[in-house]
């Protein structure tokens, strides 16, 4: 309670601290408000939905934001947390059995784990009727013919395309159409949630029009406070809003590319820079590069993202040896104890 804390607790205290990769070579750590929090539960419980008794896989990994979402959803709202084993968590087969057995409704996961799992389970002949919400977020949409097919074998499931950096947390949201006959080859990111705002903005931070390329920037209830201990690069990205009327608000920006498109909708294009995202993570290959060259054997590094096929990314390295008797297997064990799994490259 308020008497054993040093001062009363506010909505704009923290909720939770979460790292995000840095281009300096040094992870971020995002500190995230509790009143953003909440608006983005209060959000999801009125667009998404989900009654008191609703099984909600908590799937995500607990350094992903999108954990916070899974669990305290199920605590506000009065569902039921299911919770699989590391192994099963990893092995799409064994994850889509999981689902059937456990009678799971809503699952939050990124693309990637969203296209295994319809594979498998299409592959199995499980239709997972039970599965009624599936929340995509952290990587761009793909919707190829896996994931039709298992959407439509369970008519009324919904297929939700969530956006948003760790730095706001979901932002921007739409959902597909019922029928996959209806749905296009990609899916927008959709509009902005309750209570925040999107701008699509040229080099001089002015408005473009719909269907101009430009960088997105997010503002509202769902901007983190900034980094932690890291005022200089809070100032960079957390930028003064020149189009809200009152002082003082803000705006992050997230240095990926969109437009607006007819239907009033945004569309994800890219990043404007050199992060990539891995299974929902943001990364920087600058982070892991300079992992790489403080091995005293490595003179030279450089880390990119391979695409072996559409929406299917993989960290590769690229190393000088200074002694030739260095192992990519070597480099690799020395990235592990370095490195988040996220980051090991493969």
């Amino acid at each position: 309670t308020n008497h054993h804390r040093t001062t009363p607790l506010t909505p704009h205290h923290p909720a939770y601290l979460i790292h995000t990769s840095g281009s300096t070579g040094h992870p971020k750590g995002v500190v995230m408000p509790g009143s953003a929090l909440l608006n983005l539960l209060n959000w999801h419980h009125h667009a998404v939905g989900g009654e008191p008794g609703t099984r909600t896989a908590q799937f995500t990994a607990i350094s992903f934001d999108v954990s916070a979402q899974e669990i305290l959803s199920a605590l506000l709202f009065g569902k039921t947390l299911v919770i699989p084993d590391e192994d099963v968590r990893r092995d799409a087969s064994r994850f889509a059995e999981w689902l059937e057995e456990m009678e799971v409704q809503e699952l939050f996961a990124p693309n990637l784990v969203v296209e295994a799992l319809a594979e498998a389970a299409v592959e199995q002949g499980r239709t997972l009727p039970r599965l009624r919400t599936i929340a995509q977020a952290g990587e761009a949409l793909t919707l190829g013919r896996a994931v039709r097919a298992f959407h439509a074998s369970a008519p009324g499931r919904k297929l939700h395309n969530h956006y948003g950096p760790t730095e706001t947390h979901v932002v921007t949201a739409h959902t597909l159409a019922d029928s996959p006959e209806d749905w296009n080859l990609s899916a927008p990111i959709g509009r902005p949630i309750a209570n925040t705002r999107s701008y699509v903005l040229d080099g001089e931070l002015r408005l473009s029009a719909p269907g101009v390329v430009g960088e997105l920037y997010v503002a509202g209830e769902g901007l983190a406070r900034g980094y932690a201990n890291q005022p200089g690069l809070t100032a960079e990205r957390f930028v003064a809003d020149p189009f809200h009327p009152e002082p003082g608000q803000r705006m992050y920006r997230t240095g990926d590319l969109a437009r607006w498109n007819t239907h009033g909708e945004l569309e994800y294009l890219g990043r404007a820079d050199h992060q990539v995202k891995i299974r929902g993570f943001r990364i920087e290959p600058g982070e892991i590069e300079k992992t790489l060259t403080d091995h005293p054997d490595i003179a030279q590094a450089a880390v990119i993202a391979h695409e072996d096929r559409p929406g299917a990314k993989r960290l590769v390295a690229y190393a000088v040896v200074r002694d030739g008797a260095l192992r990519p297997e070597g480099i690799r064990e020395f990235s592990r104890e370095r490195l988040p799994e996220h980051m090991v490259p493969a």
